[in-house]
């Protein structure tokens, strides 16, 4: 068990109340040592337990069965999207029927939490699912190899309830082949960096996205570059370059965002 799942295992036994209404925490990854590993970080960056923080593994089963009927939002304190391999750009008649299933599902959610403006964080993956809603564009003009990044506020961004709380300027971990190249209609941009414009968006006041993966320590980034060492995201025989650059990188505020995310929707 890593660190993270040390800690998470610590929290289960801790007792207490709990929320009245948990988060609903959605993954995408088949690979189970990335899906843990990415789990066990959401739960260490906000601090909730397990009971708090419910699961659930689209690409293992659909959302409805997993929660036993349709997903009411108000049962929910909010919605965090992790990231994953699939992405929506892919050509349709490349994507397996269990990505085509996801994607739907996805976009059904996430229309409606737009729609009710309730509490929804899409993080990498979860930028792609919130991208192309209301005419936005995601595709690969914007794709950024593993490794840290200097992400820059903008005036919203410096201003706005979640974002407002890191630093103008902050190093974020990352990794992606497509990103956002039109903002959704009425979208809010609230951070860049120097090769891909659209790093954090909002829509309405409570539906966020962020291209940067806020959960990632370095621990979890070198996780992710053994499991998808063959995924295409870099060359083969790559991958201890790659984690000695995670290491010599100094990444400490984005997690700060899943943190406030918490604090501000948890009920």
């Amino acid at each position: 068990m890593g660190r993270a799942g040390r800690r998470r295992a610590d929290r289960a036994r801790s007792g207490g109340a709990g929320l009245t209404r948990p988060f609903l925490f959605l993954g995408t990854r088949a690979e189970d040592a990335a899906a843990d590993g990415e789990y066990d970080a959401v739960l260490l960056a906000t601090g909730l337990d397990e009971r708090d923080v419910r699961r659930v593994r689209l690409e293992q089963q659909p959302l409805e069965e997993a929660l036993g009927g349709p997903v009411d939002l108000d049962d929910w304190s909010g919605v965090v999207l992790g990231g994953g391999p699939f992405n929506v750009s892919d050509p349709p008649d490349q994507k397996l029927p269990v990505q085509h299933r996801v994607e739907a599902e996805l976009q059904d959610l996430s229309t409606r939490a737009v729609a009710a403006d309730h509490p929804f964080l899409g993080c990498c993956y979860g930028i792609g699912t919130l991208g192309v809603l209301r005419g936005g564009v995601v595709d690969r003009t914007y794709g950024e190899p593993i490794g840290a990044v200097e992400v820059t506020l903008t005036d919203a961004g410096r201003t706005d309830p979640l974002t407002g709380g890191l630093p103008e300027r902050f190093a974020a971990y990352l990794g992606h082949k497509e990103a956002v190249s039109r903002l959704p209609d009425g979208a809010v941009l609230l951070a860049s960096s120097a090769t891909c414009p659209v790093q954090a968006f909002r829509i309405g006041r409570n539906v966020y996205a962020t291209q940067f993966h806020p959960e990632l320590d370095v621990e979890g980034l070198c996780l992710r570059i053994d499991v998808y060492e063959h995924h295409g995201y870099f060359e083969p025989g790559g991958a201890e370059a790659l984690k000695a650059l995670a290491r010599a990188a100094s990444v400490t505020e984005p997690s700060r965002l899943l943190a406030r995310f918490v604090e501000r929707y948890a009920r």
